[in-house]
């Protein structure tokens, strides 16, 4: 590759894709770009570059703080957000993927591996000791393009993804290795050949196997958390929430679709469903929302997964505790404790 054609695709990589709401930091962003413009040409304009970029800080805190759910379902399906991919390889080290379901196919929407938690002693002030510690890391794997995209299939998993998280699980239960899953998904793939080849079978046997898992196992939704493609490699003893992601039986376009006859009004879905993480919270399905950067996850790789290496940290010291039988009684108690109901 040309050293332009890496420049393009680096730049490419770089350019950033704003929502409707975010308008109002285009124009502070192209004046940055000009002031840079300026700088080249000799004159010093680092004090006024940033100035502005506090600005920008301060605008997008503003516009963030301030999200309705539709909003936020944007921003989990934000085009920038960071993969399962990108997480495993700044979380842990010696990422190493593993392929195919030994029965049908490799699955590119749903990826997983091997990997090591590195010693957090110096990196954490938490203070647990996981020193290189083995874990399997499963997710869904998204695109950065339309192109890529297509190859992924947009993060819908077929039954043969489904089955590779399985036979991952499974591994990590026999070398008695931590489960992490990154949830990013719109929905299992509802195609006639997934139909065809038992994709509502195969999310029911992982969710029949999680129950069961004798080691630690934390679910991270770091995106679109969607219906029952999300629930196949979701059930953690502990569920985590990225601060502006969403999870939900149906999309709010589905759910306007089939309850108000009308796509259009996905937006009124979206509040009525509660789908957001702090209405995930306090109904307790998820355990804890992870902070993202200011204006989302997309705008810092690196501070989102410091974030969430922390919140791995902290739940997996509480986790490692509990023997095998605990860590299912404690899977049991948390998904029975689910829900409201009251009884004549």
């Amino acid at each position: 590759m040309t050293m332009e054609k890496t420049e393009q695709k680096h730049n490419s990589q770089n350019k950033k894709i704003f929502l409707e709401f975010e308008k109002p930091l285009i124009e502070l962003y192209k004046k940055i770009e000009d002031l840079r413009k300026t700088s080249g040409a000799g004159l010093d304009m680092a004090e006024e570059i940033r100035m502005l970029e506090k600005r920008i800080k301060t605008l997008q805190r503003d516009i963030f703080s301030k999200l309705t759910p539709i909003q936020v379902v944007q921003v989990a399906r934000h085009i920038k957000r960071p993969s399962t991919l990108d997480l495993a390889n700044l979380i842990f080290e010696d990422f190493t993927e593993l392929h195919g379901d030994r029965n049908f196919a490799d699955d590119p929407a749903l990826v997983g591996g091997i990997a090591k938690l590195s010693d957090c002693r110096k990196s954490s002030p938490l203070g647990e000791t996981f020193f290189d510690q083995p874990v399997v890391v499963i997710g869904h794997q998204k695109g950065k393009s339309t192109k890529e995209n297509i190859a992924r299939n947009f993060g819908m998993a077929h039954p043969e993804g489904y089955r590779k998280a399985l036979r991952l699980m499974r591994f990590a239960e026999r070398f008695n290795a931590p489960i992490i899953s990154f949830i990013d998904t719109p929905g299992a793939f509802p195609g006639l050949g997934a139909e065809e080849r038992g994709q509502a079978e195969a999310i029911a046997k992982n969710l029949r196997s999680m129950a069961g898992l004798s080691v630690p196992f934390i679910s991270i939704i770091s995106g679109e958390g969607g219906s029952g493609g999300a629930l196949g490699i979701g059930m953690g003893n502990r569920v985590l929430i990225l601060e502006f992601s969403i999870y939900s039986v149906i999309s709010p376009e589905g759910c306007a679709s089939i309850l108000f006859r009308d796509a259009k009004k996905a937006p009124h879905a979206a509040e009525v469903s509660k789908i957001t993480a702090p209405d995930l919270l306090e109904i307790n399905v998820v355990d804890e929302i992870i902070k993202e950067p200011v204006g989302g996850a997309h705008n810092s790789y690196e501070e989102t997964a410091k974030n969430i290496k922390t919140a791995i940290y902290k739940h997996l010291a509480e986790l490692s505790k509990l023997s095998p039988r605990e860590l299912i009684a404690d899977r049991y108690r948390k998904y029975r404790s689910m829900g409201f109901f009251i009884e004549d």
